[in-house]
This record gives structure tokens, C-alpha cells and sequence, in this order.
């Protein structure tokens, strides 16, 4: 029932959903957790270091330190922090690992400081050549903290990092030193700024040329302004999001601002359950025996009900291949057609995620959620061993941190509701799939009359001919734009936004748009209707690559189909576009570092990986 924690019966697609998953998996799955079975025999933390290895790994702390460490008999902890002072959303981590090792050490304990992960930001990177590294860094993400905790020094590890690539980055190094217990501890969102609406409005008059620059930096500052998260619900308020259905957060943390005495005490709070949850510590809780596939369902789950990021669709299968699990777009697919949508967060409302965190926030989802049996809550989380605490908000009184109970109903249901009225009876996530190949469309923020769009196609290989034609009024009629070669192989498969203030005008100007494209769009992106992460991709010979322009395409969102107008006989017999414009796209601002990581690139429906799937664990 709604307004309960749990619920005797699992909702029975999501059961079957989870089943179907355990099935595929349990070949690579029981191969992984033989690894981190072994790595845990083999042992957690500096007992099977050489004194020789534990001099140089102690020799730079303090005498307290110090002699914690050669005693043994403490936990260690291993921070890895994605921060920086350039992103918003990550310059508060500036102070956490003081605070983290000060908790450590009245626990008795040590916290180390093991690897700084690179963390770029798409705001500053979209439609720039950087952007096209912007995917592959949750790879660098992941192999740059292996590279830390490789030491061997630690029992525990703490991830500290937000926004898109990053969080997954982590998540897929944790998963690969799965034997240590893993805790992500959030910043938090900056304070709210300038109403999304009026943000967009902005953003929208700028690209007809209404008003000029200064009036867009004047609105853009306005809504990213102080430390913090972006607020609208885009990839990095997802991940916070989806960390917390996994368990992997303490309860209610995920959207609290930066900068707060609340904040601090959790993040203090966070170090010492690292250390009670390590094998010193007396209750090992490593990420391997937590993180199962029915984590990943929740996490699935929960970024449906809230109208979560496109992106999850490439990262949280990725995320999942890390621990031996194979999820799959179908997967999304189905889940959708059972979970409601609850939230409206920007872009698929006008509220922000600390409007969201008023209304209720996480509590109040995780008790909707539970109570409809459409959440695992017997998952064991780095809290306890189900979600019962995860309907509970932090609190600090009189200074002590504690939880109690959270929201049992909305407190505005404009932007947060319970299963009984939902928005939408669907999560607004679908497979689009046809003999253009196969992708995922976000129908949540697309109203319900743009959900099915046949037009003629107008074929680009650059972000900066749709706007030269958009310019020339060459776009001025019911059209489906494809950008194709954007796909992981060919440019690292940058996101493409900028295109959607453009597509936007075209729509509200009464025309019937829409964009397919083997590249991503922004976790931001909105109203206008877009068929994502083509598979295959046109450089690997997918049937993008063998469209032209005039040819009618047909995007059913409600169907989840996507038709080219073309016998099977004339796609076959149609020459292939080669690309041969990506060799600007392969140097300059570093691109050509990247050289191997664009031939080792899967298909985005297996993640976009440059890990392979990770097959060895199928061996």
C-alpha cells in the first residue's frame, strides 16, 4: 500500500525482470564473485605488504597515523576524490578528507588519501572539442582510482564525486576491488538560482537571435552560481540518485547542500561506517556481496520513477558489467512499462532537485516505491541490511546526528507524488528499435502529441551545419534531423544539447521535429522528441550511415520503433558513408590520446566501454 515502507509482493515484472537478469548473468556473475573471493583470501589490507612496502605507504603521515598503521589492527581507509576547484558541483570536496580522517582517527582508525580521479564538466565542454573525451573519462575514471587502491594499503574505500561520467567511473573501479567495502559520499546541490524555465526561455531566445550574448552569460550565471550540483535533474543528480536505490549512500544524503553543519556531520558520520563496515572493523560489508542484480533493478527503478538521464541507459550498463551482471535496454524497457513516473524536476517539470528534497525527496520516494513492491528492499546497504532506513531523513540535534522518519505524504504534489496519482503511469523510457538499428528515447519531458514524428530526414555529420541550416531557414518545415558519426568509435560519442534549443524553436514554431543520432544528448534534454545511441553506429557500418537526405522516416515512440521508408533491398544496395570528415575530430586538445580508446569503443548498447564487457569474467 502507499504511505507503507515495504511490501510482502514484489512487484512480478520487476521480479521477473531480476530473474531474467540472474539467468543471463550467472555464468560471468559467479566468475566474479569467485575474484573478489579470492582477492579477499589473499588479503584486504597491509598484513600482506613487505615492511619495506608499508614504509613507503605510512612514511608521509603523522605519528598517530603512523603507528595506527604499523599496529595492523585499525582499519585504513582509501579516499578517492574526484575534486576540483573548476566544477561546482565538486570544488566542496576540498574539505572532506580532513574531515574524513579526523573522524578516522577518533575511531581509532586511518584514512588515506590514495587517488585524485580527473572530473570534467559537459556544461563547460558542450559543443567544444572536449566534449568528445567527456565519455571516454569515466574509463580514465575508473583504471585512474584502480590505480590508487592497487597499493593494497586499505580496507575500505570512499568515493567522493558527483556529475555524469563520474560517479560511474567510480562505481566500476569499486566494483573491480569489490573485495573492500565501498561507501560514495555526495556534495550536495547548490542553493536554487534562476527558475529553470526562464533559464531555457533564455537559452531559447539566444538561438533565434533575440538577444545577445550578454543577456544568455547574464541567465546561465544566474542558474549556476555558487558550489554545489547544477540543479535540474540531469546525469549528476541521477547517479546521487541511483546511489542511494543501491544502498551505496547513507539514507537521505544524496541532496543535502554543500557547505551545511548536516553536511559535514554526514560526511564525518560516512568515514566511521566505512570503518565499522571493514573487516577490522567487525561487520565486513565489501561491495561484492552488496551489489547484486538486485541493486542494479532498484537503481533501474528508481531512475525511471524520478525521469531520470538518458545517459544511465550506456552508464549503468557498464556500471553493471563491472560486477559480473549483463543488463540490457530491454531491460529499461520493461520496467518502464510498470514503474510510474513520480517526480517533475527540470527538465521534466520547472522544479529543481532542492524543490524535489523539500517536497519530500528520497524518503518519501523510497517509502512510495517500497510500499508498491516495485523496490528490492531486502538489499543489504552500507546502513544495515535492508531499506527500512532509507524512509528516514538526517538530522542533526544538538548536534548528534540522527534519522527520523521522513515524508508519509507529499508536500507538493506539482513536483513529487505517490504511486496512487502518479504524472504518468510509465517511468518514460523506451527501446526504439527498426532497420535504423536500435536506441533509447526519453519520453518523460515530450508532450504526448510529439511522441510519433514521420518527415523527411536532413542528414549531418557536424553540430555546426544544423545550425548554418537552422540560420538559412533551411529547416523551416516538418523534418527529422540526423546527426550521425557521433558515435563512441567515431568522435567518443559527445553529447549533442546545443542542438536542442534550436530543434525547440522549430517546434514551437509549429513544425513537426525530431533528431536521431548515434551520439548522447544531455541529461537536460527535454521537449523535443530524440531517438539516442544508435546501434550500431554509422562508423561501424550502421544504417545511418546509409541514409540521404529526403528519405521519410518514422519515429513511434509509443510503438518503440524507428522506420526508414526503404525496401530492405535498396538499404542493402545503397554505398556507406565513410566519414571521412572525423580526422578533424581526432586531434587538438588532447583527442589523439585517445586514438586507442575510439578503436576499443563497444557499441552503446553494451556501454560504450573501451573494457570489453568485461568477457573475462565469462571465462
Amino acid at each position: 500500500m502507499p504511505g507503507q515502507p515495504h511490501s510482502q509482493t514484489l512487484n512480478p515484472t520487476v521480479a521477473e525482470v531480476t530473474r531474467r537478469i540472474a539467468r543471463r548473468s550467472a555464468k560471468r556473475r559467479a566468475r566474479y564473485e569467485a575474484r573478489m573471493a579470492e582477492q579477499h583470501a589473499r588479503g584486504v589490507h597491509r598484513a600482506t605488504l613487505s615492511c619495506g612496502n608499508v614504509a613507503h605507504g605510512v612514511a608521509a603521515c603523522g605519528s598517530i597515523d603512523k603507528n595506527a598503521l604499523k599496529l595492523m589492527n585499525a582499519a585504513n581507509i582509501g579516499i578517492i576524490s574526484a575534486y576540483n576547484d573548476m566544477l561546482s558541483a565538486h570544488q566542496p570536496l576540498t574539505t572532506f578528507p580532513e574531515t574524513i580522517k579526523a573522524a578516522a582517527q577518533r575511531m581509532g582508525s586511518t584514512a588515506q588519501f590514495a587517488a585524485g580521479v580527473p572530473a570534467m564538466c559537459d556544461g563547460v565542454t558542450q559543443g567544444q572539442p572536449g566534449m568528445e573525451l567527456s565519455l571516454f573519462s569515466r574509463d580514465v575514471i575508473a583504471m585512474s582510482a584502480a590505480v590508487g587502491l592497487s597499493h593494497n594499503m586499505f580496507d575500505a574505500a570512499l568515493y567522493l564525486g558527483v556529475c555524469d561520467k563520474i560517479v560511474p567511473g567510480l562505481f566500476i573501479a569499486a566494483a573491480r576491488f569489490g573485495h573492500l567495502p565501498a561507501m560514495f559520499v555526495p556534495a550536495g546541490p547548490m542553493e536554487s538560482g534562476l527558475p529553470n524555465k526562464e533559464k531555457a526561455r533564455i537559452r531559447q531566445l539566444y538561438a533565434e537571435g533575440r538577444v545577445g550574448r550578454d543577456a544568455l552569460l547574464e541567465a546561465e550565471s544566474a542558474s549556476y552560481h555558487s558550489p554545489g550540483t547544477c540543479t535540474f535533474y540531469g546525469t549528476a543528480n541521477a547517479n546521487q540518485l541511483m546511489m542511494e536505490m543501491m544502498g551505496l549512500h547513507l539514507p537521505g544524503t544524496s541532496f543535502i547542500n554543500p557547505g551545511t553543519p548536516l553536511r559535514e556531520a554526514l560526511t564525518a558520520f560516512a568515514a566511521e561506517q566505512a570503518i565499522r563496515n571493514s573487516e577490522p572493523g567487525g561487520e565486513y560489508r565489501p561491495f561484492y556481496r552488496q551489489i547484486d542484480e538486485r541493486a542494479i533493478v532498484n537503481a533501474a527503478v528508481g531512475l525511471l520513477a524520478s525521469g531520470g538521464s538518458t545517459n544511465h541507459t550506456l552508464h549503468l550498463v557498464a556500471m553493471a558489467a563491472a560486477a559480473g551482471i549483463t543488463l540490457t535496454w530491454d531491460d529499461f524497457t520493461a520496467l518502464s512499462a510498470v514503474t510510474p513516473s513520480l517526480t517533475r524536476i527540470y527538465p521534466n517539470g520547472e522544479a529543481d532537485v532542492n524543490h524535489f528534497h523539500a517536497a519530500g525527496g528520497m524518503g518519501y520516494l523510497f517509502r512510495e516505491l517500497l510500499g508498491a513492491g516495485l523496490l528490492h528492499g531486502d538489499i543489504p546497504t552500507v546502513f544495515g541490511t535492508d531499506l527500512t532506513a532509507y524512509t528516514r531523513e538526517p538530522r542533526l540535534k544538538n548536534g548528534e546526528l540522527t534519522w527520523e522518519e521522513g515524508a508519509t505524504q507529499s508536500g507538493d504534489v506539482s513536483v513529487l507524488r505517490g504511486v496512487a496519482e502518479p504524472f504518468a503511469p510509465t517511468g518514460g523510457l523506451t527501446v526504439l528499435d527498426g532497420n535504423l538499428g536500435r536506441g533509447v528515447i526519453k519520453t518523460s519531458a515530450v508532450a504526448p502529441e510529439h511522441r510519433v514524428i514521420e518527415a523527411p530526414v536532413r542528414v549531418f555529420h557536424e553540430q555546426e551545419e544544423l545550425k548554418a541550416a537552422f540560420d538559412a531557414g533551411e529547416l523551416d518545415r516538418d523534418v527529422i534531423a540526423v546527426m550521425r558519426f557521433q558515435g563512441p568509435q567515431a568522435n567518443g560519442m559527445p553529447e549533442l544539447h546545443q542542438l536542442t534549443p534550436i530543434l525547440g524553436v522549430q517546434q514551437d514554431r509549429g513544425f513537426k521535429v525530431a533528431l536521431v543520432t548515434d551520439g548522447r544528448m544531455s541529461g537536460a534534454s527535454g521537449k523535443v522528441p530524440a531517438a539516442i545511441h544508435i546501434t550500431p553506429e554509422a562508423l561501424d557500418g550502421g544504417p545511418l550511415a546509409r541514409l540521404r537526405n529526403g528519405d521519410v522516416v518514422r519515429l513511434d515512440a509509443n510503438a518503440g520503433t524507428l522506420e526508414a521508408h526503404i525496401s530492405p533491398a535498396e538499404m542493402a544496395a545503397r554505398p556507406v558513408s565513410k566519414g571521412t570528415h572525423l580526422a578533424d575530430h581526432h586531434s587538438g586538445l588532447g583527442r589523439e590520446l585517445f586514438s586507442g580508446f575510439r578503436r576499443l569503443a563497444g557499441p552503446g548498447e553494451l556501454g560504450a566501454s573501451v573494457f570489453g564487457g568485461f568477457e573475462d569474467d565469462d571465462q
